[in-house]
């Protein structure tokens, strides 16, 4: 069909399913138009027809006809065009570099900023990474996520190998992620594992158990400390790497992290303690193989607000977080 556009799928965009790639990328677009062009080979994925699930790969070519442009110049909510960083904000970003060298990045990411763009974003990560060229001959590039509200440890690559080298190392069992949060209530047992599938509901943006799509997750954790049976710090270690996998699975046993009123609705809040109203979630340490050889080890420092909350309801960081077995 004329008009008819190839998009190379990005790295960041890897292991995400075609049919909210296209929804994403293309606000105002249906999710039954999206299966019609499915249907009719409209959309296809390396030259192949495909399905609605199918998982993306980085640098896989997406074939999408042109009805979806036009979606999006009728959308009632279109994305606005994305703002790059001012000069104060290229300061404060390249304030938060942990670790740099020829091929990679490690920062520590704010709460309160997302990663990538969608619908109504403007000021995302993605629109400002020129201010972390550091004289590099290419763009900075996102190898992988954290949610808007989760601050800590975000990684990126320098240049296309490198892009190449960390994504493959971020879909493989290379990594290990350590993360702290702070919840309502005090999980019980105080140590285990959390095995329990998730996928997206009726097109929401919320992870549920046994949704149509589900997918395995599986999430290590330990309670560091507790304050009685009223809120606790919590070490978290990934199994897996699903949507919103620490939110919901602390929530599913009844212990939600504090201030995700998303997944724990009334229950993910204090009150009387004065704390902040944001999710206390925070990438705390990275280990990962280098593309050049090695291994890097790196870690971010508490974010204020996550820092007053341990302050005010008594809980006290062990000299050791860490508390999972290595391999």
């Amino acid at each position: 069909m004329s008009g008819a556009q190839l998009i190379a799928v990005a790295t960041a965009d890897a292991g995400t399913r075609l049919d909210r790639w296209l929804r994403g990328r293309f606000p105002g677009v249906r999710q039954s138009d999206v299966q019609k062009w499915l249907r009719t080979g409209q959309v296809r994925v390396d030259g192949r027809r495909a399905k609605a699930g199918l998982r993306l790969e980085a640098g896989m070519a997406v074939r999408v006809p042109p009805q979806a442009r036009e979606a999006v110049s009728t959308a009632v909510t279109p994305n606005p065009p994305a703002r790059g960083a001012s000069r104060a904000e290229a300061e404060a970003l390249r304030a938060r570099v942990l670790y740099r060298d020829d091929d990679m990045i490690a920062i520590d990411k704010p709460a309160g900023l997302a990663v990538q763009g969608g619908t109504g974003t403007r000021h995302h990560l993605d629109a400002m990474l020129d201010a972390l060229r550091f004289g590099g001959a290419e763009r900075p590039r996102l190898v992988h996520r954290l949610d808007r509200d989760t601050s800590g440890v975000l990684v990126l690559a320098r240049h296309r190998a490198a892009a190449q080298a960390l994504t493959a190392a971020f879909r493989g069992r290379g990594i290990r992620k350590l993360y702290l949060a702070v919840t309502v209530g005090c999980p019980r047992p105080r140590r285990g594992r959390i095995d329990l599938a998730l996928g997206k509901a009726g097109g929401r943006e919320r992870m549920v158990p046994g949704a149509e799509d589900a997918r395995g997750a599986a999430t290590l954790y330990a309670v560091l400390d507790a304050a009685g049976s009223r809120a606790a710090v919590v070490a978290l270690q990934p199994l897996t790497g699903r949507t919103h996998q620490l939110r919901a699975h602390l929530a599913a046993i009844g212990t939600p992290i504090l201030g995700d009123g998303k997944y724990g609705g009334r229950d993910a809040f204090i009150a009387g303690a004065g704390l902040e109203k944001r999710l206390h979630l925070h990438a705390r340490a990275l280990t990962l193989p280098k593309p050049a050889g090695g291994m890097l080890a790196v870690a971010a420092p508490l974010p204020p607000h996550l820092e007053a909350a341990l302050a005010a309801l008594g809980l006290d960081l062990p000299a050791a977080e860490d508390p999972f077995p290595r391999d």
